[in-house]
């Protein structure tokens, strides 16, 4: 828990700069890049947590390695997170900034579990109701889940939708149990 308030502060500070410089799509994209080389590269997983590493070496590990792939403030801002020893939150801090950088533009992500795989038209239809129901923009994230044998499971937030076929049948049961 530590970690993620320590992360959402930097995230903040991130936005913050981002905001005044009017360029919160730019670092969202750069993190993004960041983000990929973090997911794809075990070697720089390994360089951004690792204790014996110096921080000066590590700014000119992400010099050489950002410098041409993303802007120089958010160079700036990596470089900032190695010498504050921080490197090892980069993940944390741009989980947080996609977080902030939603709630400012009114974006809500949403995990939408299903048996089968959506079609275009269903999820479009799927969207335009939970942004009915949310009243923000929506985000969709599909996943397959076999468990589920007919219908979906959704989660907004802390509150789930539970329209599977199980849980319909479980609900008639009840009423037949109760009258």
């Amino acid at each position: 828990m530590k970690n993620v308030r320590v992360a959402r502060r930097y995230a903040m500070a991130l936005m913050s700069m981002a905001e005044e410089l009017n360029r919160i799509d730019d670092t969202s994209r750069d993190l993004e890049v960041v983000n990929g080389i973090l997911r794809d590269s075990r070697e720089f997983r390994l360089l951004v947590a690792s204790p014996i590493v110096s921080p000066s070496k590590k700014s000119a590990i992400f010099d050489a390695l950002l410098g041409s792939r993303v802007s120089i403030e958010t160079l700036i801002f990596v470089r900032l997170l190695a010498l504050k020893h921080r490197e090892a939150l980069l993940q944390d801090v741009i989980d947080q900034f996609n977080v902030l950088r939603d709630e400012r533009f009114g974006i809500t992500n949403v995990d939408v579990k299903a048996a089968l795989e959506f079609s275009p038209a269903q999820e479009k239809s799927l969207q335009g109701e939970l942004e009915r129901f949310t009243g923000k923009k929506v985000r969709l994230h599909f996943s397959l889940d076999k468990e589920i044998k007919g219908g979906l499971v959704v989660q907004v937030g802390d509150t789930v939708l539970d329209a599977t076929i199980k849980h319909q049948l479980e609900l008639l049961r009840a009423c037949f149990v109760a009258g």
